[in-house]
Parts: structure tokens; sequence; C-alpha cells
């Protein structure tokens, strides 16, 4: 495992005799903390091997947070896997005309695996699923009222884009009255999915019938605009080129300079399995710590950036924390089907407070809990654990 102490040290890097000059004159701009160009950005991962672009990324970590790896206890709510889209990535959704092997949760069933946590010391409720006509608006807005009554301390983070522009065009409401109507119910912040890779070439080609850029870009806003925070994701690995991941990131970097509303970036890793995109191969270790270690570098007005293992599988997630990343989510749950569906590593993920702190420590750094907004809670760095701790479930 890599560890902060093996990882090689910047001057190291900086001071190789073969090093390109033109990602020489990036390495000065990063340590000076002048902002990258989508020019710089495009020679990261065309030229960047994973050593440069690591020890820059772990420089810009540490200048930022320090050791600090934070992560907070969670749970997910899926309230359907029907939908009415037809994304070629996705393994998860089925169609609503064809709806074997699917599943709709009614706001009572929902409000009972809220209920199941009652007695633990859970922060946040995470609710996002496929996009169901008959789960509308007022739907959503009902299961908002009643777990704010139910538990007015639980911070509810809910709903991509793809979700909210369905149910707003639906609604006949514009985006601002949508939000302000689901902000009134209880919304308190929303999760970064949905965005894919925004520019259009693409879009066309892995998710030509939902949200476009511009509609993703206008909910987040207008959501910064009502005082909420949210999280922003990529896409990566699958048609796109490197260009097409800077157009990206270049276009939530710049609604970040108008709102500062993101609290995190999220690259998520395309994952194969059962989809109409299964004849792409995956992305390689290396070229997915690549992606966050750049990621790093260029969301320079983006606070944290998060690896989500339950997607990366735990190892991988720890080897991130050495590229950039300072967040590894929550403990989740093992309810949570939109990755395990696809393939990823973590086909039952869940980890208690004690195995997700220990991790971290494995790994050099220093565990936080947090809130949803990043408010610490407590540091376990120190933290003793017993055996029973360890091995209990989630």
């Amino acid at each position: 495992m890599m560890t902060k102490e093996t990882y090689p040290a910047l001057p190291t890097i900086l001071q190789e005799a073969s090093l390109d000059q033109g990602l020489k004159k990036i390495a000065d701009k990063v340590l000076a903390q002048e902002r990258l160009s989508q020019e710089d950005g495009i020679m990261l991962f065309e030229k960047g091997d994973l050593g440069f672009v690591g020890a820059l990324a772990n420089h810009v970590r540490e200048r930022m947070h320090g050791d600090k790896t934070y992560f907070n206890r969670n749970f997910h709510i899926e309230p359907t896997n029907v939908c009415v889209f037809t994304c070629k990535f996705c393994s998860y959704s089925r169609l609503y005309k064809n709806r074997e092997d699917g599943w709709e949760l009614s706001v009572d069933q929902m409000l009972h695996i809220v209920q199941k946590y009652d007695n633990q010391p859970v922060t946040e409720v995470h609710i996002v699923g496929g996009v169901h006509p008959k789960m509308d608006l007022n739907f959503f807005c009902e299961l908002l009222q009643r777990i704010r009554a139910h538990r007015p301390d639980l911070h509810i983070k809910a709903f991509t884009p793809v979700e909210l522009d369905y149910m707003f065009r639906k609604a006949k409401l514009t985006v601002e009255e949508g939000m302000k109507k689901l902000f009134d119910a209880g919304l308190q912040s929303m999760p970064g999915g949905g965005a894919e890779i925004f520019h259009p070439d693409v879009r066309s080609q892995i998710c030509h019938d939902k949200v476009d850029a511009e509609g993703w870009l206008h909910i987040h806003r207008a959501a910064h605009e009502l005082g909420m925070h949210s999280n922003c994701t990529m896409l990566y690995g699958h048609v796109e080129k490197f260009w097409h991941r800077v157009d990206h990131m270049d276009r939530l970097r710049s609604l970040q300079d108008d709102t500062h509303g993101f609290n995190t970036f999220i690259p998520l890793k395309f994952r194969n399995k059962d989809n109409d995109m299964a004849h792409i191969p995956e992305s390689s270790i290396i070229e997915d710590l690549r992606m966050y270690a750049i990621a790093r570098l260029y969301m320079d007005n983006i606070p944290h950036l998060k690896a989500y293992w339950p997607m990366l599988g735990r190892s991988t997630a720890q080897l991130t924390l050495a590229f950039g990343v300072n967040d590894l989510d929550g403990t989740i749950d093992d309810t949570t089907k939109i990755y395990s569906m696809a393939g990823s590593e973590e086909q039952t993920p869940s980890m208690n407070t004690a195995q997700l702190a220990l991790l971290i420590r494995q790994a050099g750094r220093r565990p936080v809990e947090r809130d949803t907004v990043y408010n610490e809670i407590k540091d376990y760095t120190d933290v003793e654990f017993s055996d029973s701790e360890i091995l209990a479930k989630a």
C-alpha cells in the first residue's frame, strides 16, 4: 500500500532532468497557486505521468487539508430503479414500460427505512434513484416533509438534476419555483449525479434524452442561490476524450466562481457490467489515480475531492488519498445498488465507523467525521476500537 511516507517527494519529481518544460510551467503555476488553463489541463492528461501529477496533487491536498480525510455517517434510500430515460452506461434502471426486476417504494416504505436508523448516530440521508412518472414533485415533497417531521436533525441530501428537471417540467414550474418548493418541504442539499460529460457530442452518444449541461448547471445554480450546497460529478472512462473532461471541469469551475455552492467534486469511474456500453474496457487503476490527481489540480475553487469507495473498492480508495483525495464519502449501508449493479468492487457496500476510520489510518491519514457541509464532528486519529466495534455490521 502506498502511504505518504513512501510517496515520491515533490522536489524529487520536479528536479528530474527529463521533465517536459510545459509540465514544469504547470508545476510552477500550481506551486504559486495560480489557476490552470484548459490547455494546461489537457497537457496534464496527455503528458503528465502518475508520479508527476500525483506529487503535485498531494502537495495541493496537504496545503488545503493537511492529513485530514473526511467521512460521514450516512445511509441511502433509492426510491425506484424504474426510469423513463435510456442512458447507455446505466446498469441500474429498468424502463418504465418493461419493469421486470424493478422496485418502486412508497412514501411509507421510505419513511420506514429512515425509522430503522432512529437509534443510530447517522447525520445524513441520501435519496436518489430513477425517474418514475408517478413519483412527481408532490410525492417527493410529502416524503421530505415526513422525514423532517420524524427526525429534524437528519440532513436530507436528495435528487439529481435529471430527476428534478423531469419533476419541474411535469409540474409546469420553473426551476426556481420547483427548487423553492422542495427547499420549503425540507430539502437541504443535492448530490452531484447526472452530470456525466457535459459536452453535447458525448451526451448525444451516452444519454441523449435527459437534461443537458445547461439544464444541469441551471438547477445547481438555483439551489446555490437558495443557500443550499451541492456536490458535482463527472463520469469518466468511456467514449470521451481528454479535452471533454477538461471542458466538463471548466464549466463546473466557472459556476463555482459565481456561486461558491459546490462542496466537493467526485470523479465517477465508468463500470461496464450489464449495460449498452459493456464493450468498452474500463479504465486502469493508474488512469483512475491520474484522473483524481488532475481533478485536484484543476478544480482549484472546489474545496474537497471525494473518492466514492463502494465504486472503487477499499484498496483503490486508500490509494487515492495520496493523489489529491481528502474525502471517502461515508458509512453508506448495503442498500445502495446503483454501482453494485454495474459491477463495482463492493457488491454490498457497508462500513461502520471503526472500519472506515481504520482504513483511513492505514493510509497514513487522519480520519475526521464530518456532517454533510463539512463541519467537523470528531477526529478519530487516536481513538482505540475494540474487536467487536471493528467487526460490527454498519
